[in-house]
């Protein structure tokens, strides 16, 4: 079935209700395990029903944030999501209470309870108001970044339209489009400062509620961390500041001297060669014929999914107004679809962005065979490394999109990965400060962004743009508004996904084998767990960074920059 004939009615809440506390009675009476199984399962299929019609909803609303049926849906599910949360929760008392908990361990997983369990921890019908509210204002941040229409080069762009020229070779284009770009924030400061004052405030709110001294506990509890706490977080974000901050230096020096800057202004920093960054040789219809030639090759697995994928129109790509910005992948239970969105802008970020979001959607694709909701996608570490490993693990055919480019591209890649580190690190600091302190000014806020900016990211040079030199940079990072302390998990999987690329230079190694078998656990293991499936050092070990930067420098030492 296409993704255009997937029906959305919306949902009799009342008669779903009554439905659902009659299967929960039926777990908690059950006078044997394979009766408490098979209401269990029963549950599931009910919540798969629910999880499915409001996924739609949610891309179909990205799709196109005009569009009125999918707006008042997406209002409907921003109120009634938390209501359905109350649902689940009672479902989750019920298996948290169970007298058949080794059995439900045997078959669901021990992450399956624990997510049980760090779910009714997490919720309350007393933050029901607060949950619907916090949904509205994400939604009102989504219609915000997609309303932007902005003047230039004789046409009006949404944001992904005019960050293509912050690409461009000439230095004057990328200086102009950025002060478009982020003269769009700077206008719409007062709103995007309000949104952002009122999420802190409500989440602030419900962790009291709940009894949490602030929503740094909640916060990891929502990411569901249910092997690692807040202080290995820290010690992961010191040992980038000693191993990777110096690296990342480095690389922008030497970008620097490349594009014959005596150092980088922030209109520099997406091109990396002065001749230009490698780019797609084609349009759109290029970039897909491509990608099925290389999942085609990659393995049986992959030439499957993706011709899944295409067949049934379960990818959109194309940038225009009023589409949501940003890309993703989710999943539709009721149609095992995984689901990518994303908007090409004709740079090699079109490229990353396809690698990435299919490896979320291969991993979604592999573990079809488990229908607990809960446990189809992984946490969001361990996802990432699915995704952020994909991106490497394809570098054998990016010669068929960059032909002549493709060491350009490598190289661009490889650097911008570590470049990215640090700023994950920066992201996930800013958060604990920011949660930590719920009721400062706007205006503090946006000093702890820039001091934070000058301790992992100490080469920004912001001249010429008042705005960002006083701290408004992170309006347009959607994960601090959306999704709270989300960002180091890209950091983690970061240095997962290169100590895959360092197997991948190793022949000898199993190291698809071992990716493959991460994707088949689908969520039904821990982030330490998963790493432990894929043979891999935790990023929480003293020497893992270490190993793995070392091994990227030493490929940074033999590259000819001549070749550029």
């Amino acid at each position: 079935m296409k993704f255009s004939e997937f029906k959305y009615i919306r949902p009799d809440y009342l008669y779903l209700k009554s439905n659902f506390i009659d299967i929960v009675s039926k777990i908690e009476k059950a006078k044997s395990y394979n009766d408490q199984k098979s209401h269990i399962e029963e549950i599931n299929k009910l919540r798969n029903d629910i999880e499915s019609i409001k996924t739609i909803v949610s891309i179909r609303y990205g799709l196109n944030t005009k569009d009125k049926f999918y707006l008042d849906e997406k209002q409907y599910w921003d109120d009634y999501g938390p209501i359905y949360d109350e649902l689940n929760s009672m479902f989750y008392k019920s298996i948290v209470n169970s007298k058949y908990k080794d059995e439900i361990e045997k078959d669901f997983g021990r992450q399956f309870l624990k997510i049980c369990e760090y779910s009714i921890k997490a919720f309350s019908s007393d933050i029901i108001s607060e949950l619907q509210e916090e949904n509205r204002l994400c939604s009102k941040y989504t219609k915000l970044l997609a309303s932007a229409e902005i003047e230039y080069d004789g046409k009006l762009n949404n944001l992904s339209g005019v960050n293509a020229y912050f690409y461009k070779q000439d230095r004057k284009s990328r200086e102009e489009a950025s002060k478009k770009y982020y003269q769009y924030f700077e206008e719409h400061q007062f709103e995007f400062d309000n949104l952002f004052d009122e999420l802190v405030k409500i989440r602030d709110c419900m962790s009291k509620k709940l009894g949490f001294e602030d929503f740094v506990e909640l916060g990891y509890l929502r990411m569901m961390r249910t092997d690692y706490n807040e202080e290995m977080v820290k010690i992961f974000r010191n040992q980038i500041l000693s191993d990777i901050v110096p690296l990342a230096n480095d690389l922008y020096d030497m970008q620097a001297r490349r594009l014959n800057l005596k150092s980088l202004d922030y209109i520099d920093e997406n091109i990396e060669f002065s001749n230009g960054n490698a780019s797609p040789k084609g349009d759109s219809e290029f970039i897909f014929n491509c990608a099925k030639k290389m999942y085609s090759e990659l393995s049986n697995e992959t030439k499957e999914f993706f011709k899944y994928i295409m067949d049934n129109e379960l990818i959109d790509y194309e940038n225009r107004s009023n589409k949501g910005a940003g890309g993703y992948c989710t999943y539709i239970p009721n149609q095992k679809a995984p689901f990518i969105f994303a908007n090409f802008n004709s740079t090699l970020d079109d490229i990353d962005v396809l690698t990435h979001e299919a490896g979320h959607a291969f991993q979604l694709y592999m573990s079809r065979w488990i229908d607990c909701p809960d446990i189809n996608f992984p946490t969001l570490d361990s996802c990432e490394i699915h995704s952020m490993s994909m991106e490497f693990i394809t570098w054998p055919w990016m010669y068929l999109f960059f032909k002549e480019d493709t060491e350009k591209y490598k190289f661009s890649h490889l650097s911008t990965a570590i470049k990215f580190i640090p700023y994950g690190a920066l992201v996930d600091e800013f958060q604990h400060e920011i949660y930590r302190n719920p009721n400062i000014t706007n205006t503090e806020r946006k000093n702890i962004w820039r001091n934070l900016e000058r301790k992992y990211l100490p080469h920004r040079n912001y001249i010429g743009c008042d705005f960002l030199e006083n701290g408004g940079w992170w309006y347009k990072q959607g994960h601090i508004f959306k999704n709270p302390f989300y960002y180091i998990d890209y950091a983690l999987a970061q240095v997962c996904a290169l100590e895959i690329w360092k197997k991948s230079r190793n022949k000898k190694t199993n190291y698809f084998e071992d990716y493959k078998n991460m994707c088949k656990a689908g969520g039904s293991k821990s982030f330490v767990e998963m790493i432990e499936i894929g043979n891999l050092n935790s990023p929480f070990e003293k020497n893992t960074i270490r190993e793995v930067i070392d091994a990227v420098e030493l490929y940074i030492e033999n590259i000819n920059e001549d070749i550029f």
